[in-house]
């Protein structure tokens, strides 16, 4: 049975004889181009999706329920959506029931990966549908700030909401911030 042992001098062993490894010669520090990185983070984030996407299936299997798992890249993480089915009481009341799955999905992905993942989930459309009324609702409040010059505050709000509201009135041109303490954590859309 060979033995391996990695050190500074290495050597093989096994039924042939002892041979040294030759000195490490010291290479300069090759420097990475922003387009190796941007390749080397969309696999990463790709490799999160199929490990999350291996989790889901099983999780699935468990529950004897049918659904497709799509798995994309989108805002520098991995999204995955599962749809058909009947998949709404994987969701929950207002949500919560889609994060724990979402979050036991991550901790899936960090046992396999060491890495803390930042993976967005979604079933039967929640997060999209919800994505839409958030918009509409900041486009709304923001237009109140403009009007009445006073700030506006929204809402407790989970961080996925809060972030659609904060991209939405950062798009048109206002400010906005996170106040309180989760789960009363709440945005403050300003006037200016």
């Amino acid at each position: 049975m060979a033995k391996i042992k990695k050190s500074d001098e290495s050597t093989i062993e096994g039924n042939a004889e002892k041979v040294e490894a030759p000195e490490a010669v010291e290479q300069p520090e090759a420097v990475e181009s922003p387009e190796s990185k941007s390749v080397k983070a969309v696999a990463r984030l790709e490799e999160e999706g199929d490990i999350a996407a291996d989790y889901l299936e099983a999780l699935l299997d468990i529950a004897d329920l049918d659904g497709d798992i799509d798995i994309d890249v989108e805002n520098d993480r991995a999204s995955l959506a599962i749809v058909g089915g009947k998949l709404r009481h994987l969701v929950g009341a207002d949500g919560e029931v889609l994060d724990a799955i979402q979050e036991l999905t991550r901790l899936a992905v960090q046992t396999s990966t060491g890495d803390r993942s930042r993976l967005m989930l979604d079933i039967d459309n929640f997060r999209g549908n919800k994505r839409i009324e958030l918009k509409k609702l900041a486009q709304e409040m923001a237009e109140e700030a403009k009007s009445s010059g006073k700030s506006i505050k929204l809402a407790p709000m989970n961080a996925f909401e809060r972030k659609i509201i904060h991209d939405t009135i950062q798009e048109l041109g206002l400010t906005s911030e996170s106040d309180g303490e989760d789960p009363n954590r709440f945005v403050t859309i300003y006037s200016a």
